[in-house]
């Protein structure tokens, strides 16, 4: 059967397995889809290894994703843009480098939450990896202005310049914030901290939706902040999910329904 793993250090705790699992059973293909914990300067003999053994792709996740990018031979152009990569395909003397993420956020927001982001204002939040894997597919949704905050404000300026043809894309800092924003997505490291990012309750407009990256058993503060200024709250298992179904149709050309497979893990 193929196989496939997801790769990271730590790795024990992805749910990528589970994910996959279902998404085979659902589509009647036999795979073989393994956590591989790789060693932190092993990444690159991790790789050669599963190509070697005949593996079929691999998910990577922290802290790879960047050295992922540099060892692929070529890459889609979300990848490109992203500068890290998250899924790999080999094939022939190929590795393919793909970034789902940005895909899977705007799939879970406009098909699972049912809001579209055509038109909106967007607030994105931070400017590091997780910011930038999402910028182009945000864009791509063709929102009204999409404001790239951070506190280091040379960071957003750099990174709004590479994507300023790709859209109404604008870098600022958070003391510097005007106006009311339809969609806030957090994309820092703060949920993973247990700390709050420095937004305040007039950036909501009515009917918001506060958008967590990070997922977890509770309420991120950003969430519970959002709940307070009357915003719809979403974590970012959704987005785990369809990231996934995306990547699963990377490798093998069927995108599986991943309502049911959100549906048993919400539960």
């Amino acid at each position: 059967m193929d196989r496939y793993v997801v790769m990271g250090n730590p790795v024990a705790h992805s749910k990528s397995p589970l994910i996959h699992a279902q998404f085979a059973e659902q589509t009647g293909i036999t795979i073989l889809y393994e956590r591989l914990l790789v060693p932190q300067d092993g990444f690159a003999a991790a790789v050669y290894d599963l190509i070697g053994s005949g593996a079929k792709g691999a998910n990577v996740t922290v802290p790879f994703k960047q050295e992922a990018y540099a060892l692929s031979t070529a890459l889609t152009e979300r990848a490109s843009a992203a500068g890290a990569v998250n899924t790999l395909k080999f094939g022939g003397n190929v590795i393919l480098g793909d970034n789902t993420d940005g895909a899977g956020l705007c799939t879970d927001i406009v098909r699972n939450c049912g809001i579209a982001l055509a038109g909106k204002r967007i607030l994105l939040l931070g400017a590091g990896g997780a910011a930038r894997g999402v910028l182009l597919p945000l864009l791509h949704q063709r929102p009204s202005q999409l404001v790239l905050v951070n506190r280091n404000f040379d960071k957003a300026k750099e990174l709004a310049a590479k994507f300023a043809a790709d859209g109404n894309l604008v870098a600022s800092e958070y003391g510097s914030l005007e106006g009311a924003f339809d969609v806030i997505i957090n994309a820092t490291a703060a949920s993973l901290n247990g700390e709050m990012p420095p937004v305040t309750p007039g950036l909501f407009a009515t009917g918001a939706l506060a958008y967590d990256m990070m997922y977890g058993p509770q309420a991120t503060l950003f969430m519970q902040f959002g709940q307070q200024q009357g915003a719809t709250v979403r974590d970012g298992l959704g987005m785990l999910i369809e990231q996934a179904a995306e990547s699963f149709y990377v490798w093998r050309g069927i995108r599986p329904d991943t309502a049911p497979v959100l549906a048993a893990m919400r539960g």
